[in-house]
């Protein structure tokens, strides 16, 4: 029998009216199964939705599902149903239990009624990227190493996604550069990066109050572009503080989304040690 649940539908992270990355939210997930999950997944056509299972209070277990597959996290997908949560039951703190790692979630209203939400990552690491695999990569976005930003060198950063960083030097080739969506798949599923392949160009210094613009590639479906990747921002903030040493604690805003049509803002905040925080709004669709 097909299980038919109540499915809401968001915007999370949008710089303005039509911007933003949108994701399915149920909030009562206990009677669908894996299948279910993916099926709705699949028939939305967000980049990700969310599926909220047992729980205990505002303590709650997230699964999320890309239309291909499920994926460990999804920080927009946290930001849209934290936001879902605290409408439904008042703002304040959760606790997600996802399959990377527990996520801790406040929420609060501004005066005007909005609410907002940020999550703070599970414990990121960083690691060397491959010579062979920055390579390949590099070839399949038509970029060379001269190309690249000298601050900020080629790695992969984790904070509840695996996510290649590679920073562009120039504005032009930032905006300029294309890839093949089945090539970069292949890549991506060979590496294990269930998230995004991350490109960003800073035109300032790489400092507190940075501001990053970032591209992150996400081929499926009928997707190529995320408009806002929150596990993205997440695990940057942790290659600047791990990989470029920067003083901490320091934030920075990532713009995305331009690209697509669907102009975005992340504010990310960067502690000493531990996870990264990555804030913003949803609103629903």
């Amino acid at each position: 029998m097909t299980v038919h649940p109540d499915i809401l539908q968001f915007s999370a992270f949008a710089a303005q009216s039509g911007g933003g990355n949108p994701a399915g939210v149920v909030l009562d997930a206990t009677a669908l199964t894996e299948a279910d999950m993916q099926r709705i997944a699949a028939e939305l056509g967000h980049p990700e939705s969310a599926f909220v299972g047992e729980r205990s209070g505002r303590r709650v277990a997230v699964r999320y599902f890309s239309p291909g597959a499920e994926v460990p996290f999804c920080g927009h997908a946290t930001i849209a149903t934290a936001v879902a949560l605290a409408e439904a039951e008042g703002e304040g703190a959760f606790v997600f239990d996802t399959a990377a790692g527990v996520v801790a979630v406040d929420t609060s209203r501004d005066a005007t009624g909005r609410v907002s939400a940020g999550f703070t990552s599970v414990e990121p690491h960083t690691s060397d990227l491959a010579p062979e695999v920055a390579d390949r990569l590099l070839g399949l976005l038509g970029l060379a190493h001269a190309d690249l930003d000298p601050r900020m060198p080629l790695a992969q950063s984790f904070a509840g996604n695996l996510h290649p960083v590679v920073a562009v030097a120039s504005r032009e080739r930032f905006d300029g550069f294309s890839f093949d969506p089945a090539l970069v798949r292949a890549l991506m599923d060979e590496q294990g990066w269930k998230g995004t392949v991350t490109v960003v160009h800073v035109g300032g210094e790489v400092a507190d109050g940075a501001v990053v613009e970032a591209r992150n590639l996400f081929p499926v479906g009928d997707i190529t572009e995320d408009p806002a990747t929150g596990s993205a921002a997440a695990s940057l903030g942790a290659y600047l503080r791990d990989r470029l040493g920067m003083p901490t604690p320091f934030s920075f805003t990532v713009l995305q989304g331009r690209h697509v049509g669907r102009p975005s803002v992340l504010a990310v905040a960067v502690p000493a040690t531990g996870g990264i925080v990555v804030g913003g709004t949803a609103v629903a669709l």
